[in-house]
């Protein structure tokens, strides 16, 4: 049977960066890794971080838990058939309930062939500080994210005092005693800490919190037609209203030969270069983005 790992958590928490340190880390104990992404956006902007190497399936525009359960049964399938692998891990969209989306792949067809090991929740130690700013249900969501967690990552704790980390660590622990808290600085989770999960539920009810039921969260897709500053581009993200809570894609910037990884999830910013030409799109994630007003005349639908 094939050990297969759920990674949950809100938007931007850090799921992509772990999914690439457990490929690195199984890779290294001489296992394949196969993975299933499964992104709010119309473009497979995280799955670029995947090696190619690792077979991967991409669930584009929707998500596992509301509208996606056949195509995710459909993508096991040709995982299953078509691929050699050891270990499946399978990134959910950060508008995804855990449970539901672990229900997806609890299909009959695949009982004797993949093995759920259980839900690794990352949690944004700093957003969790500032949980009480979100809207109600977008709250309930990062909330049931972490209750059901078989495993839950507390994430950036870089970022905060040591006194926080212990405050974060606590209420964490009393919103989920289950599950033990791995403190970590971009995700870095020793692989050794996660082969002894089991999947279960103590009997914990699940509250509906899915997207285009409660949520209104949305994605809008964003080309650009010429380069942008990059001071005035970062004002024009600090000016974004608190229900935009992540971007990611390619800004072309003045001065510069090819466009930069953007990358912004609850007013922080990280700019990367890429050496190659990629296409100047960014994805924008939140609730009511279509209401949003984008920096000049710069970006198009």
């Amino acid at each position: 049977m094939k050990d297969v790992y759920l990674l949950s958590g809100f938007l931007g928490s850090g799921k992509t960066s772990l999914l690439s340190h457990l490929i690195e880390q199984l890779k290294t104990e001489g296992l394949k890794p196969a993975v299933i992404m499964n992104e709010l956006g119309k473009l497979p902007f995280d799955s670029k971080s995947v090696d190619e190497d690792v077979p991967i399936k991409e669930m584009l525009e929707g998500c596992i838990c509301c509208t996606g359960a056949e195509k995710m049964e459909a993508q096991l399938q040709m995982l299953l058939e078509g691929e050699e692998f050891d270990v499946l891990l399978i990134e959910t969209t950060g508008a995804a309930h855990p449970v539901e989306a672990m229900d997806a792949v609890l299909s009959p067809f695949f009982a004797s062939r993949l093995n759920m090991k259980g839900i690794i929740t990352v949690a944004d130690c700093k957003r969790w500080l500032d949980r009480d700013k979100m809207s109600p249900q977008t709250r309930m969501l990062f909330l049931e994210q972490i209750k059901h967690a078989h495993l839950i990552v507390a994430n950036k704790v870089d970022l905060l005092s040591d006194d926080e980390v212990a405050a974060v660590t606590m209420q964490i622990h009393g919103l989920n005693s289950h599950a033990p808290i791995i403190q970590t600085s971009n995700a870095k989770l020793p692989f050794k800490m996660i082969t002894n999960l089991e999947a279960t539920f103590h009997g914990q009810e699940v509250k509906q919190a899915a997207i285009g039921k409660q949520l209104t969260l949305s994605s809008r897709l964003h080309t650009f037609t010429e380069s942008v500053e990059q001071e005035e581009f970062e004002q024009w993200v600090k000016g974004l209203p608190d229900t935009i809570y992540r971007m990611k894609g390619y800004v072309p910037l003045k001065g510069y030969k090819n466009p930069y990884l953007f990358q912004y999830a609850y007013g922080m910013v990280q700019w990367l270069p890429e050496y190659i030409k990629m296409e100047p799109q960014i994805v924008i994630i939140g609730e009511n983005v279509e209401t949003i007003a984008v920096i000049g005349h710069t970006l198009n639908d």
